[in-house]
Order: structure tokens, then sequence, then C-alpha cells
């Protein structure tokens, strides 16, 4: 790659590395410069700029982020398209992450370029939380520095989010003369509730005395009624494996796998096993929800990820809970959580397509009405709701549309006043999403992979609330507005898009340059809808 200033003679195709502000807009960092661009730079007086030209060994940042992803992100979890050399993983499942910490540390090792940034292995995520981001540092990687790192990954991802188990878990609650009875319902309660927050039950909960024969015998029942795992909170901390709790194991014909962990709070903590199910001495901390060592060996039985016991005496590093809040407890975690953003895609169907001379919506393309077509196209992508915003000829519409899986259906009594109608119907149905995407119901050709480049794309913190696709330099549809802007969407008034706004809100666009036609196909005449099924016919697995 060849980096710094460039005469603007030499920079057709390079990439801006800065920001340039000219009379016309702004051409912000990693736009690659066409020959319209060099024209208006060079009306604006300039002669070079600083930009990176990128050699026939060279893989793109976003090229090289995508294939990383892929490559890295296993079952439990899903990749982001790549924008600016980022790609994200995401998780799908609530569970625990677990990361090949040796073969990430040794693809962080391979070039200066190539980053993997994860949460701690066995890290517990909701669904949605990222997990994960692969960072390309400049605008492009060499290829045979990709080829070794994508080596090093091989056929095995390095990552997955192993699932929580809907398990049915017994308690049983020893019990002493001197023991209060609210001690046993603050334990019960805390119990439920680590279990309910994993998508568990207490299905059994029994107190009996602080004896080996009564121990046992609950140990036994909760195991022929087929509970999973078994939990035993004692009255008394265990201090040996002679001592109450791992001696009924025992008794019951069980094994004591393991007693005490270098964990803390968590340290007398013994685990055991009747016949294949896990029995746990709960250790006195656990009436606590706040973390413990209890709650790192709960979440991996609850993960089906083996628990033994080399596996706890390697729990010591980080196992320092005490004064480091590191994870949030069920009733206390309050930090903010990095998740991928709500996206609600608004369709746009309410017109009476007076220049078509009969509703576009329910015009056959490919074998199916073209809003369905479109519905169908935007469901392949990640977004998470859709809402179709009817109006003329609805009731046809909505009976057309039906079997597709959607959101929402509204309608706008007022289509007849405008678009503006429409998008401020959508908008306020869309409820509380990060962004919305403004789709056009006759753009069935939009490939789903644009839809999530532009997701990727969408970052308020980085001043990127409004995503607009461009191919070959044309803007395009369909256009992502991020939550900052729903106001300004409900002030939209008669014939006026959505796009009016954007001359006014520049400095919080990015352009994304896209190899889709489809953005800019749409049918508002015969003679349109007679190309958009040509087109439609010739593109594999869109039509």
């Amino acid at each position: 790659m060849i980096f710094g200033p460039t005469p603007l003679s030499e920079a057709v195709g390079a990439i801006l590395a800065h920001s340039i502000k000219i009379t016309t807009g702004i051409f912000k960092k990693g736009r690659r410069l066409s020959v319209e661009d060099i024209a208006a730079l060079k009306a604006a007086g300039h002669t070079a700029v600083i930009a990176a030209r990128l050699a026939n060994d060279d893989v793109p940042e976003d090229e090289a982020a995508r294939a990383i992803s892929l490559a890295a992100c296993g079952g439990g979890a899903r990749a982001q398209e790549a924008f600016t050399g980022r790609a994200n993983l995401y998780s799908s499942a609530m569970g625990l992450l677990v990361v090949d910490e040796a073969r990430l540390r040794a693809f962080n090792h391979v070039h200066e370029s190539l980053t993997i940034a994860t949460l701690p292995s066995f890290s517990r995520v909701g669904t949605q939380q990222m997990v994960a981001t692969i960072k390309v540092i400049p605008f492009a990687v060499p290829r045979d520095a990709l080829q070794q790192a994508l080596a090093i990954i091989g056929t095995e991802p390095l990552l997955r989010v192993a699932p929580f188990r809907p398990r049915d878990a017994a308690l049983i609650l020893t019990t002493l003369p001197q023991t209060k009875p609210n001690l046993l319902h603050k334990g019960e309660v805390v119990i439920r509730e680590r279990l309910e927050s994993m998508g568990a039950t207490l299905g059994f909960v029994t107190p009996c005395e602080h004896a080996i024969e009564d121990v046992a015998l609950a140990v036994v029942a909760a195991k022929d009624m087929g509970f999973h795992p078994i939990l035993v909170m004692g009255a008394s901390a265990i201090v040996d494996r002679a001592d109450v709790i791992p001696a009924a194991v025992v008794a019951a014909g069980g094994d004591v796998t393991h007693l005490g962990m270098p964990v803390d709070p968590g340290n007398l903590l013994m685990l055991g096993e009747l016949h294949g199910t896990p029995v746990i001495g709960v250790p006195s901390c656990a009436r606590s929800p706040k973390v413990n060592g209890f709650d790192w060996v709960l979440e991996r039985l609850m993960a089906d990820l083996p628990v033994t016991p080399d596996i706890i005496m390697n729990m010591g590093a980080g196992g320092l809970l005490a004064e480091i809040p590191s994870r949030p407890s069920p009733r206390e975690g309050k930090r903010n959580i990095a998740s991928a953003p709500k996206v609600t895609a608004v369709v746009l169907a309410a017109g009476a397509s007076s220049r078509m001379g009969a509703n576009k919506m329910l015009a056959e393309f490919h074998g199916r009405p073209m809003i369905r077509a479109t519905i169908q196209a935007i469901r392949r992508s990640s977004v998470d709701d859709i809402i179709a915003v009817l109006g003329h000829e609805a009731g046809a519409i909505d009976e057309l549309a039906d079997p597709e899986p959607i959101s929402k259906y509204v309608r706008n009594p007022d289509f007849t006043k405008g678009i503006s109608t429409s998008i401020r119907c959508g908008v306020k149905a869309a409820g509380e999403t990060d962004a919305v995407l403004i789709c056009l119901g006759d753009m069935p050709l939009v490939r789903p992979q644009t839809i999530d480049k532009l997701i990727a794309a969408y970052d308020p913190a980085e001043k990127r609330n409004i995503v607009v696709p461009t191919h070959k330099g044309r803007f395009g549809n369909p256009v992502l507005w991020g939550r900052k802007h729903f106001g300004r969407l409900l002030t939209l008034e008669g014939d006026r898009g959505a796009r009016s706004l954007m001359t006014e809100l520049a400095d919080e666009i990015v352009e994304i340059e896209v190899d889709d036609p489809g953005i800019l196909a749409d049918a508002d005449t015969p003679e349109d809808l007679a190309r958009l099924r040509a087109a439609g016919a010739s593109v594999n697995g869109t039509a």
C-alpha cells in the first residue's frame, strides 16, 4: 500500500485518508475517489490529497475484515457486515462466550494490521451483545498476512457462544436448630433468580436436617424426580470432604469431584455428581446476588460446558471478585453493555401509483406481488422488525403480503397528502428502536447484504446517524436514519421525502458505495416495471 500526499492526477481510485470540506459538501475519510470527485477537488482549489493507493497484493480492509469475521465466528454468534475495516461479532443466544485464547494470541501476532478483541472467555452474554470486534488497522492488509492469519483460524472458529439450556433444578436447604426461617427464604429467592436469569427453573425446593442421612435421602429423591442440577445450600459451611454435605453425596451413591476453588468469594464450593447428575454444595456467599465462584460453576453447567477439577483450579487468575465487580449479578447488573442496534425497516407502500396506471405494489414480479418480493428481500437482511405502511388499496396489499413474517401493518389515512405522511406513520409505529430503514415497496432487487452494510455503518458515537447507499456515485435507497433524527422525520410535510433533510444534516451522513444496482431500481411507470423485471431475471437468487 502506498500512503501519503498524492497528486490529484494520480488519485483516481485512491482512498481518502482525511476528510476534506468543499463548497458542495464533505468528502469523508475512507472515500474512494472517482473522476467526478477529482474534478470537484480541483474546482475547490486542491492539487493533492493525503490518500492510500492499494497494490496488487493488498486486500481492502472490509474484504479482509469480512473474511476474518466469518472464519472466527462460531455457533451462537453472528458476524456483522464489515465497515471501515471493522466487523463486530454479536451473540445470537444467551450463554457463555468460549474463546480459544491460544489461537487468538497467535492470530494477533501475525501482523500489526490485523486485530481481534473479545470479551474474556466464559463471559456471560445476552442475546445481541457484542462479544468481539475485528479491526483492520490501515486501509488494506498484505494478502500473505491475511492468508497466514486465516490459516491459524483454520476450520474451527476462534469463538462461540455456548447457550444456556432450559434446566429444571432442585434446591436442598439444610437446617440446624438455630437456623432462621428468613435465611432459608433468602437463599431460595436468590437461587431462583439466578436460575431464571439463565432461562432455567427451580422446580423442587425442600428443607432437611443438616445430617448425612437426611441430606442423602433428599439428594436421591431429587435425582429420582429428574432434577438437574441438584443444589445443596448448607446451614453450615463445608470445611472438609468428611463434612455433612460431601459425606451425604457419597452415602447417596455419588462422588465428590472437587472441594474448594481459588475464587473469592466462593472458596468453599463442593462439586459432586450422582450417576451423571451434578450435585453442588453451594457456598454461603451465594445467598447474596453478587457474583461469586458458585456462579462460574453453575453457568458452565447450564451451558453444557465441562467442569473438572483442573478447570476449577485454573480459575484463580481473575478469581478475586470481592472488590472487582467485573460482571453484573442478576439483580445488580447496571453496566452499559455493547449490543447490536435494533433496526426497524419501514416499507412505504401507500401510494396510488398514478404514473403506473395501476397499483404497482400488486404488480406481478417473478411470480409474486411486488410488495411481497420486496418484503422477502428485506427479511433476508439483519433488520429486527418490518413495518409496512399501507394506504391505497390497503386491504388487497394486506391480504397478499400476509404470508410474510412482518411485525406490523400500519394504515395511513392521509396517504393522498404525500410520502411524508407515510414516513411519519412508519416512524411513529417503530416505537423504541435505534434506527429506521426507510424502504420503498417497489424495490425488490436491493440485496440483503447491502442493508447489512448500512446497519454496520450506523454508529451514533461517530456521528454516523444517516447512512446512504450509493452506486457509481448515485444516491439510492433504502436510507437508514438514527433515532436522533426521528423528530426531524416527524416534521416532514406534503410530498417531501426524507432526503430533503440531508443537505442540512450533511455532517451526520455517511455514504456507502455498494456494488448493487438494485438500490437505484424502482418502478414508477410501466417502462420502469419492464426494466425491473428484466433486471430481476438476470440476478441469480434475488428475484
